[in-house]
């Protein structure tokens, strides 16, 4: 029996599983494994990011689509717009792509600091919304106008009187084109989930009802109402539950009415914000969320258009700014496995004395004598026995030897049971041995580089190999990343996390792991503890009969990275010569080859090179 590792739960069908392998789900079925190698031909060892520009283009689609079919159906009279908030993913191999891809559609950027609009003021279509968002001091504030003044469809969402002071003050000295004005609402209403302080009256950001008259009456004694266009809301990111939302929708429409009522003629749109949220789990009993894409946008239509009719107000545009639904899937970590670690532990290692203590002779037995009918109980019973001969080890009854001995049959016996077991349909019996006996993957990746949110907030990710999925996966798996930290781990769970591994000599095969829908976030949040760096990228564009390597964007080398740092690498460089030149301990021959591999260790990554 295969283990499909929850593809029908969280791929969205953007994979597919063909003859074993994970596969995109295009007409030619290219396999991850396959790309994996080819980029592997040319030396590059480590971690392997896999951008897929195609799962951009989808995830824009279906948004679009899903708004414009909703809005067709219940006759709808505004218009949709969505802006893509570039805090979710600032790399270039992302960006790029998804200017490109969102041209057609008029879709635009967010930015929330003052490298972010320069971003979005170099990279978006003019025409094509801006929304800026966060805090702002003046020099943001003049970046929005200058945006504005360039033809840029810009609107500044103010935070606070404050803010919207210094525009003020800064529009009496501007050239005529001004930024749209926006005023982010405080809502009573709040999201559900981790995210959820960030949306309600005691968020971070947003007007209360007091400080919203008191800014509409500042706009309109300064000549500025007209350029008021929008409110904003944002109730948290991945909103795992539509009822909040709705509730939200229900507030934010009478403030948006009651603001035209008040002489805000000009005010057309409601930005919804983020939070539109993704399938993370694997598994159907830890689903983590409640509702469609076509529910949602239905949801917002209908409800918007009912406060409109009962105000009698003109419905309002919608934007959304949803980039984790957008960025997510996009991306894959693939990472080779470097040890399984108790495949240490073999026959070959036994060294069995001619006597041996009663107990490593009956474990002997249980090795030699399991079978289907008595693997359990002959599994318990070696357990007990392990037990008992550390405790003699700690009395001085046993020694090195012995306790080697019994550590090497336990193993043994617990790979033998597993594989006795494997044919057998119930997983009971296998389940009832994995919460004790687990196999440690040690894999060629940093967790704190490459999923931060796993980290930080115990945020799962989609894990599956890459191939043998026509295979059953019999070993529970624990999965340990290179960085000499112990939190540098994801264990093996049997509520909530589950994952199956296959019994793979890495000695005789490579075996990669893919951790997927690790495009949101996870690359701008990533950590260089120990040093690590972003890993090796590669652009991946389906083709007719398989697919094509667009663009190869090698991990930064132990020099880049120490650069980033503000180290003096000149200093390092010519530091580490000089001590090894005049270092007595080895001839001139040698010192040559040393300083040759120095130069070629400082311009590699930092991840394990090993043949995998």
């Amino acid at each position: 029996m295969r283990d499909d590792y929850g593809l029908n739960i969280w791929a969205n069908g953007d994979f597919v599983i063909e003859k074993g392998k994970i596969c995109l789900n295009t007409p030619s079925k290219p396999a991850l494994q396959d790309m994996v190698e080819k980029i592997r031909e040319d030396g590059i060892r480590g971690p392997i990011l896999l951008r897929f520009p195609h799962l951009i283009a989808k995830q824009i689609s279906e948004l679009y689509t899903n708004f414009k079919a909703a809005m067709s159906e219940f006759d709808y009279g505004g218009n949709f717009c969505a802006v893509y908030p570039l805090k979710v993913n600032q790399y270039p191999g992302f960006v790029g792509n998804l200017v490109e891809i969102g041209k057609k559609y008029g879709y635009g950027l967010e930015a929330g600091s003052k490298a972010e609009l320069l971003l979005a003021m170099a990279y978006n279509e003019l025409g094509s919304p801006i929304t800026v968002n966060g805090f702002k001091d003046k020099e943001l504030i003049n970046l929005g106008f200058i945006a504005a003044e360039m033809g840029h469809n810009i609107t500044i969402t103010i935070e606070g009187l404050g803010e919207l002071e210094t525009i003020i003050e800064t529009a009496k000295n501007r050239f005529k084109p001004k930024p749209n004005i926006g005023l982010r609402i405080r809502l009573h209403s709040g999201g559900s989930g981790i995210w959820a302080k960030s949306g309600g009256i005691n968020s971070k950001f947003g007007l209360t009802s007091t400080e919203l008259i008191e800014a509409v009456k500042l706009l309109s004694k300064n000549g500025l109402i007209e350029h008021f266009n929008m409110i904003h809301f944002h109730i948290g990111s991945q909103i795992k539950e539509i009822g909040p939302l709705k509730k939200a929708l229900q507030e934010a429409g009478n403030i948006y009415a009651e603001l035209r009522k008040m002489g805000a003629k000009n005010l057309s749109a409601i930005n919804l914000g983020g939070g539109l949220a993704i399938e993370y789990s694997q598994f159907k009993h830890k689903e983590t969320k409640n509702y469609t894409l076509k529910e949602y946008a239905n949801d917002v239509v209908f409800l918007l258009q009912n406060i409109a009719a009962q105000k009698n107000e003109p419905v309002p545009d919608i934007f959304v700014e949803s980039g984790r639904f957008i960025a997510a899937s996009h991306a894959v970590l693939t990472a080779p496995v470097l040890e399984l670690f108790s495949q240490e532990y073999s026959e070959k290692k036994l060294q069995l004395k001619k006597k041996n203590p009663p107990l490593i002779s009956e474990l002997h037995d249980l090795y030699t004598n399991i079978n289907k009918s008595n693997a359990i109980e002959y599994l318990h019973d070696a357990t007990s026995h392990l037990d008992s001969v550390l405790t003699l080890f700690d009395l001085g009854y046993v020694d090195l030897e012995d306790r080697s001995n019994a550590e090497i049959l336990v193993h043994l016996i617990v790979r033998k049971t597993i594989s006795i077991l494997n044919d057998k349909d119930d997983y009971a019996d296998l389940r009832r041995i994995q919460n004790e006996i687990q196999e440690r993957y040690l894999v060629n990746f940093s967790i704190f580089q490459s999923m931060p949110d796993f980290w930080g907030l115990k945020q799962h990710f989609p894990i599956a190999p890459l191939k043998h999925l026509d295979e059953r996966p019999t070993l529970s798996a624990s999965i340990w990343d290179i960085t000499c930290d112990s939190d540098g781990e994801i264990g093996f769970d049997s509520k909530d996390n589950p994952l199956f591994l296959h019994d793979i000599d890495i000695s005789k095969e490579p075996y990669f792991l893919g951790f997927f829908l690790v495009g949101a976030y996870q690359e701008v949040l990533g950590m260089s503890h120990n040093l690590f760096t972003h890993p090796t990228e590669a652009i991946i564009v389906p083709t007719e009969n398989g697919y094509e390597i667009k663009e190869l964007i090698e991990a930064q080398s132990i020099m880049d990275i120490l650069y980033d740092l503000d180290y003096d690498i000149d200093a390092i460089r010519s530091e580490l010569n000089r001590r090894i030149e005049s270092s007595n301990s080895v001839s001139e021959k040698a010192k040559k080859q040393i300083l040759g591999e120095l130069y070629l260790f400082l311009n590699a990554n930092g991840y394990l090179r090993t043949v995998q």
